[in-house]
């Protein structure tokens, strides 16, 4: 069986000199040598900002750099061509590929219109401050640089539930677009800020059908141009579930494929929220273990006053350990974004060993983690800042200790505040596999752990922390595992 390893392969501020397109086409055989299996790629259609945007503030679906719209041929990445030769280069490499969906919401439109709105409270979208009024909004999307080819379907006020800016007043608010479809926002998961169906620009009505119908269209365009193995979906808190589900069932049928698909559901708060989810997409869906980042975050930020006993508890990974992609940061999370919570550059390498050297959860790394980073933007009082992220050290020698050593049974050491550990005992099919993992928050640590009798004499050595020590398991299966204070020993056989 093969450990599954994905990596995000972008950070929200991607800025070197080679477009990311041809930087994965380059790398993808240095990922493969890594144990990476999968890789999540950015949104690649036009967007607002053109060949500056990122992606998430998307315009046209169907233009993947192919069309001159928003100033741009390519979009910021690279162009149509470009991203189909980089999907096909990681996946004769063996690495699937996850497309990123953004289905809750359009911006940039072609044309106003006048639309029939009422104001919300910002603090409780389920609550009307206004009486019915009329506003010219940018709803129309005619997308007249690609002149209806692939699609000719038009996006107006009826596709919409929402929209934040009123042009003839020059009045940015929250405005319920009232239509046939129902009184106010549409139903979802999230109920933070009374109802949390809009989040941004025009937020898409599921319950339009043509809108629904057109959706399911486009992904089968998409699949059929690009053969992507699974999907990344954003922001799916803000979106009915029952659409997600429908889009999904219709892919999978569609073309007889299972796809793999992980929804960001962004909660911090309880873990409940994530399960409840799992249950209302019935399982068609992994989710990425926000919860966990959380841990990692306050672990990172107290020091040997974070019990690690308890970094798994209220957790996906804990509770759903076959439905959780775990992860340490992403582009959300990285600093001067808006949901900025980075996990503390020491406590990184034990992140990693707790998601890359356990059985559970499908881990998924971070870019910068990989390549650093260098970057400047506005911090949240309005000042530049100079952002630089490392990489971090050992993570490539992880991934590959994750592919060849971690398998078979895991017996778990949580037991101690400040030093923790566990032991994979190693399969016949992946020849001198086994790996003992300790790490500590405090002081030097060490554990007595149980290996198995089949590494009975065997010498492990540290591939990781920088110990100097060669352990001997004894015959019972047993050995004395040590790591650094503040840091995380992995153990192997030595060869």
């Amino acid at each position: 069986m093969v450990n599954q390893t994905f990596i995000q392969y972008f950070h929200w501020y991607y800025n070197e000199e080679q477009k990311l397109w041809q930087k994965a086409i380059q790398e993808s055989g240095k990922l493969q040598e890594m144990g990476i299996t999968g890789a999540w790629l950015p949104p690649a259609y036009k967007s607002t900002e053109g060949a500056d945007s990122t992606g998430y503030d998307c315009y046209d679906l169907y233009d993947l750099g192919e069309f001159d719209q928003k100033n741009s041929i390519p979009t910021r990445h690279g162009s149509k061509d470009e991203y189909l030769q980089a999907i096909n280069a990681l996946q004769e490499k063996g690495i699937m590929v996850m497309a990123d969906i953004v289905f809750n919401h359009k911006a940039g439109a072609d044309e106003l219109e006048k639309v029939a709105v009422r104001r919300v409270d910002p603090e409780n979208r389920a609550e009307f401050i206004s009486d019915v009024f009329e506003i010219e909004a940018w709803t129309k999307f005619t997308f007249p640089g690609r002149g209806g080819k692939y699609s000719d379907f038009v996006w107006d006020k009826n596709c919409f539930s929402g929209t934040d800016w009123a042009e003839d007043l020059k009045e940015t608010a929250i405005f319920s677009i009232q239509n046939e479809y129902g009184e106010g926002w549409e139903e979802v998961p999230s109920s933070e800020l009374g109802n949390y169906d809009y989040l941004m620009f025009s937020d898409i009505e599921f319950r339009n059908k043509a809108v629904r119908e057109e959706l399911k269209r486009w992904g089968e365009w998409y699949y059929e141009t690009c053969g992507m193995d699974g999907f990344r979906l954003d922001a799916v808190k803000h979106i009915a579930p029952d659409y997600l589900n429908e889009w999904l069932d219709h892919m999978r049928n569609k073309f007889n494929k299972d796809f793999f698909v992980v929804g960001e559901n962004w909660v911090l708060d309880d873990v409940a929220n994530l399960r409840s989810y799992i249950d209302l997409t019935e399982g068609r869906m992994q989710l990425f273990d926000s919860m966990l980042h959380h841990n990692f975050y306050q672990a990172g930020l107290q020091g040997d006053q974070y019990d690690m006993s308890k970094i798994f508890v209220d957790t996906l990974v804990e509770s759903h350990p076959h439905l959780s992609v775990t992860f340490v940061d992403n582009h959300d999370s990285q600093p001067l974004q808006s949901l900025e919570a980075y996990v503390d550059f020491w406590f990184r390498p034990l992140a990693y060993a707790m998601i890359l050297l356990r059985e559970q959860g499908i881990p998924c790394i971070f870019y910068p983690d990989l390549y650093g980073a260098k970057y400047v933007d506005k911090d949240h009082e309005g000042q530049d800042r100079d952002v630089e992220l490392v990489f971090v050290e050992g993570l490539p020698q992880m991934t590959q200790i994750r592919r060849d050593f971690a398998h078979g049974f895991q017996r778990d050491y949580i037991d101690h505040q400040n030093c923790i550990g566990w032991t994979r005992e190693g399969d016949e099919e992946h020849g001198d596999s086994g790996v003992a993992v300790v790490l500590s928050n405090g002081e030097e640590g060490h554990k007595n752990m149980e290996i198995g009798k089949g590494h009975a004499g065997q010498i492990f050595i540290d591939a990781i922390g920088g110990r100097e020590d060669e352990v001997m398991v004894n015959e019972e299966g047993w050995a004395e595992f040590f790591c650094n204070a503040g840091s995380v020993s992995v153990w192997i056989r030595k060869k």
